[in-house]
């Protein structure tokens, strides 16, 4: 079964529309070409209007965990701080899926 990671970040309001912007066009593709998951989606959650998630899609919990341990993922969180740091605060989870119909 399939494994994504999640990130989710809660944006300064006043930064949203940068963030937007950059993670469209530089994070978001920086990290498929780092990850190389199946799939890497992002949006804005509807009943929180800062609150930005991304998913990641892995074929494995193995590919997944690769990802989240990487030297990849430290790059790219000391380039997300650079840019956001004390404008985002962020979690990450991996979730194995077990069952899909």
């Amino acid at each position: 079964m399939t494994a994504v990671l999640i990130v989710r970040a809660i944006v300064d309001p006043n930064r949203r529309d940068d963030f937007d912007t950059w993670y469209q066009n530089e994070h978001l593709p920086d990290a498929h070409k780092a990850f190389s998951p199946l799939t890497a989606k992002r949006g804005w959650c509807k009943d929180d209007p800062n609150t930005h998630i991304a998913v990641y899609e892995f074929s494995s919990l193995i590919e997944a965990t690769k990802a989240t341990e990487s030297q990849a993922i430290k790059s790219l969180i000391a380039e997300f701080d650079k840019h956001w740091d004390g404008f985002v605060t962020r979690t990450r989870e991996v979730v194995e899926f077990k069952h899909s119909i």
